[in-house]
């Protein structure tokens, strides 16, 4: 029957011919034992594919939107045109108005975002499950009417919003461009991968609003799309709302699949580039594979993972762990035309990148004396099952499970088969996959070369890339005509929301050990997962006054990472792998964390090895050498970072370096070096105690099974940990510009902040200057970000907040600003500072924030994730369970007057420490015009 209906519904599309409804393709349900995630799929006479998931669970819907269409639909000189009409599709079409589409979901209680890589450009919102037709509606205004709101005004700004996110994400980063260097080295000229998703400033800059028409026209057709709709809903209705927007938007051009030969390379390329921000040199060497979907796929994935993931990897064990090297990794990507297997190498001070090089090769050859073993198996085969069983968490997971697998395959019911696939896998695959793409085969090896002078290129460079022979693709594009959907209803009015859903806090037990430990949880048996959190009292409150200790508590915790008495750290991830669970050991302001997840079959184990972990720790002088080193490295490659310099020392700056909550909790590299195994050693011993300890348990289990797998905590001391307790922090007397020069960089890190001393508190004066600051630079429509990114389009986007614990608050201001706007921004950002405690809020601004923050709660409790912050915040904060419910009535019934007046007090703009990370000789000039107090800094803070 499923055959025969699928052959019906492209038939009648084949011919032309019109039916009224979507008609029924497909329909998976689960059966008992099959891993699926059930759906119905619709074809619509327009071509649109439409897959609907019913998941009753939480009271929220998912809406996702792929088009098949991604940079690799692009050419020559004209690079970047998909990431760009992303950025456009949010900028308003006939019937929504100009940033009115987050406003709409942000005000329905939703979130909502775009994404494009090579293969696929997709969209989509989660919101309360009332909100589906609303969200059908925007995404309907997009698909069929755009074209016409689509302005030059519009575009400028966008284009420079792009350049903005190009120059954070890439050009202002530390080797931020090494990907552009690999891809166009390895592909051929003119290939589609031979270029950055982002595209290149140059072909940003030459195109026009025409251009980007066309892009539309040619793509964005319904029949190059597919609509998948999950969560809490009616199916019947669901389809009755996608006939009503979608139906009759006319079918775009047809759109072929691409097929390209195979990446074929005639010898081993070495090419090499200068980094502006590298501290270190960087080695990376990439092998052509297969595309996705492949039949390798899987044993690629293995053999990465064997090659170099996790501390048991062959480059580990040879290069990081021998301290040659701060890391050595490989990954396997694969995407739609083609795939790559990577290696990446970070030298340790003293060692080149030829003996990285050379080091790569003798690692092969290690590889082959050991070859592949049963245990390589079972640690790839357990590790895979948890990550697709954890990719279940939430409805957005299964939502874009089912739109890959129908963008890319034509068949969404490929959850479990791809599962099973890869549990096939053997160790004969994983040798042939070896033997056929990476043993004795040609690859690009890119040397990253620092500023400095100091690094030699692994080989001289011995590739230019040939652009003869290219011929431009022809898309497509010419006697393209924009026709829009002609209705039977009036478009213009936005759908109403349906009864609001019944949202409910999770339901929340409470234990307690027989040491006094306290334990909370929520079992939720949606999926066979359990998420824990033990923490203990420590952390960097726990050095006082110590100072010299900075870092300490994190170096420690780093150790506990490591060996146990019992087995290696490699022998430990082994077994964590195998169970497919995790375990990580972390410290933080007040506590020593550790995070474990299980698979509920598992817990039993996962658990035992929690206890090997926690008291039987082994602290070696090698290991804490390597960490030591680490660090250190650490610390220098951050000073290349404007964005890691900025949030470095922004603390340091609003308490004051004799201050605690002023010093890094990571130390810095004095306090570091000047550690000692035995430092460690002795805080472990000091720093352990079940008073104050917690643990936080959210999954598939019920109380009394955590109780019984946790009594080892018991063995914890009986003592307390003294924590400081912070001074309150004191604004500054006037605002004062604090300047870190990052020569030639594109942008400048912003952070104008202030200490509040407004610490947490959940239904208080704390969490109403939160719902001040959404207008402010808490949501994207926030003044703020209107003004600096959508309306000024400096910046990729800027925000603002007040942060809060039980020992300080804040207010902090931060974006990544264009440079030559600097001193322009900051005059904006102060004058948008006066204003708002000078003249109020407007009233539509608080009726925006009330129904965003009013309707949110439908999408806080979905994933294990979200269950433990809830009862998390309850056990630290101590917390009413019903505490939501006084947050929604504050929201409800909190005046404009009582936020004007949250605003006079908490928001001083001429009280305001700002710091600013940049070029200085193109930002300083302009700064000195403004009248403020300027403060030359280095990256550790010191006056210059």
């Amino acid at each position: 029957m499923k055959k025969n209906l699928l052959a019906l519904a492209l038939g009648i599309l084949a011919t032309g011919s019109v039916f009224a409804q979507p008609k029924l393709v497909e329909k998976v349900t689960a059966k008992k034992g099959e891993v699926v995630i059930p759906y119905e799929k619709y074809v619509m006479p327009n071509g649109l594919t439409v897959i609907i998931h019913e998941d009753h669970s939480d009271p929220l819907v998912h809406v996702d939107v792929t088009y098949h269409v991604g940079s690799a639909r692009e050419e020559i000189n004209k690079s970047g045109f998909a990431h760009f009409f992303e950025h456009m599709m949010f900028q308003g079409s006939d019937n929504v108005g100009d940033e009115q589409h987050f406003k709409i979901v942000s005000e329905a209680g939703g979130t909502l975002n775009g994404t494009t890589n090579l293969d696929r450009t997709n969209y989509f919102e989660t919101l309360p499950a009332n909100q589906l037709e609303k969200a059908l509606w925007l995404e309907a205004d997009r698909m069929g009417f755009l074209l016409d709101a689509v302005t030059q005004q519009k575009f400028e700004i966008q284009r420079s919003t792009v350049k903005n996110e190009r120059g954070q994400n890439y050009d202002n980063r530390p080797y931020g461009l090494l990907g552009e260097f690999t891809s166009k080295h390895l592909y051929p000229y003119g290939h589609p991968y031979s270029w950055l998703t982002i595209g290149y400033v140059e072909d940003l800059n030459r195109v026009d609003v025409n251009d980007l028409k066309r892009f539309f026209l040619r793509w964005y057709g319904p029949n190059n799309a597919t609509l998948t709709i999950g969560g809490d809903v009616n199916t019947a209705q669901t389809l009755k709302w996608v006939e009503k927007y979608f139906g009759s938007i006319p079918m775009g051009p047809a759109v072929e699949k691409t097929v390209l030969p195979a990446v074929v390379l005639e010898k081993n390329r070495y090419v090499s580039f200068t980094d502006n921000y590298a501290r270190l040199g960087r080695l990376q060497k990439t092998f052509p594979t297969v595309p996705n979907y492949h039949p390798d796929m899987y044993a690629l994935s293995c053999l990465s993972q064997i090659l170099g993931q996790g501390k048991n990897s062959i480059l580990y064990q040879e290069l990081v762990k021998t301290q040659k090297a701060l890391s050595a990794l490989a990954f396997s990507r694969l995407s739609e035309l083609a795939g790559e297997m990577s290696f990446s190498f970070a030298p340790a001070p003293g060692h080149t990148l030829a003996e990285m090089d050379s080091l790569f090769y003798a690692s092969l050859k290690i590889f082959e004396t050991r070859g592949v073993t049963d245990e390589d198996i079972r640690k790839f085969k357990g590790s895979l099952e948890a990550q697709y069983i954890n990719g279940l968490a939430s409805v957005q997971g299964k939502v874009s499970q089912l739109a890959a697998f129908q963008t890319f395959t034509g068949n969404p019911n490929q959850f479990g088969v791809m599962l099973a696939e890869g549990l096939k896998v053997t160790k004969e695959d994983v040798w042939r996959v070896y033997e056929k793409y990476i043993k004795g085969k040609y690859s690009v090896t890119v040397s990253v070369l620092t500023k400095s002078g100091k690094d030699v290129a692994a080989a001289p460079d011995n590739y230019t890339i040939d652009q003869t022979g290219y011929k431009a693709p022809d898309y497509g594009y010419n006697g393209l005509t924009y026709k829009k959907a002609k209705d039977n209803f009036d478009r213009s009015k936005m759908p109403a929301a349906g009864p609001a859903p019944l949202v409910a806090s999770p339901k929340v037990w409470k234990g307690k050990l027989s040491s006094g430990i306290q334990v909370i949880g929520t079992t939720n048996s949606e999926l066979p997962v359990i998420s824990l959190i033990i923490r203990i009292p420590g952390g960097h409150l726990s050095i006082g006054k110590d100072f010299n200790k900075a870092g300490l508590p994190g170096m420690m915790a780093e150790m506990m990472n490591e060996d146990t008495e019992g087995r290696t750290s490699e022998e430990m991830a082994v077994e964590l792998q195998t169970l497919g669970s995790s375990i990580n050991v972390s410290s933080s302001l007040d506590g020593l964390n550790i995070s474990v997840s299980s698979l509920k079959k598992n817990l039993a184990a996962t658990m035992a090895l929690v206890e090997e972990r926690l008291f039987k720790p082994k602290f070696t002088e090698a290991v804490f050498k390597r960490l030591q080193r680490q660090t250190l490295e650490s610390f220098r490659n951050a000073k290349t970072q404007a964005s890691s310099i900025a949030s470095n020392l922004i603390d340091e700056i609003n308490y004051g370096a004799d201050h605690i909550l002023g010093v890094s909790q990571d130390g810095n590299e004095a306090t570091v070096k000047s550690f000692t195994l035995k430092d460690v050693e002795d805080y472990y011993k000091n720093h352990l105690t079940s008073v104050g300890t917690r643990v936080l348990v959210s999954g598939d289990v019920q109380e009394d099974e955590v109780i019984s797998s946790l009594n080892f905590l018991n063995n914890l001391p009986n003592k307390t940990i003294e924590l400081a307790k912070p001074a309150p922090g004191k604004a500054p007397e006037k605002t004062t510009i604090f300047l870190v020069d990052v020569p030639k960089a594109a942008q400048t890190e912003f952070r104008v902040s202030s200490p509040t001393n407004l610490m947490y508190d959940a239904t208080g004066e704390y969490f109403r200057a939160g719902l001040l600051n959404y207008a402010l630079g808490g949501s994207f429509n926030s003044r703020l970000n209107l003004k600096l990114r959508e309306e000024k389009g400096w910046t990729y986007g800027a925000r603002s907040s007040f942060s809060g614990d039980k020992y300080s608050g804040d207010f902090t201001f931060s974006s990544g600003i264009r440079a030559d706007a600097t001193d322009s921004a900051l005059v904006e950002i102060m004058q948008i500072l006066t204003e708002l405690p000078a003249k109020g809020l407007v009233n539509d601004e608080v009726e925006s924030m009330r129904k965003a923050i009013g309707q949110r709660d439908a999408l806080a409790y979905e994933t294990g994730t979200q269950k433990a912050g809830f009862i998390g915040r309850l056990l630290e904060y101590n917390l009413p369970e019903n505490y939501t419910t006084t947050q929604n009535n504050i929201v409800k019934t909190i005046k404009k007057a009582e936020l004007d007046v949250l605003a006079k007090k908490w928001i001083n703009p001429g009280q305001m420490n700002v710091l600013l990370v940049g070029d200085k000789a193109k930002i300083l000039p302009g700064l000195q015009k403004l009248g403020y107090s300027i403060v030359e800094l280095d990256a550790d803070g010191n006056k210059k």
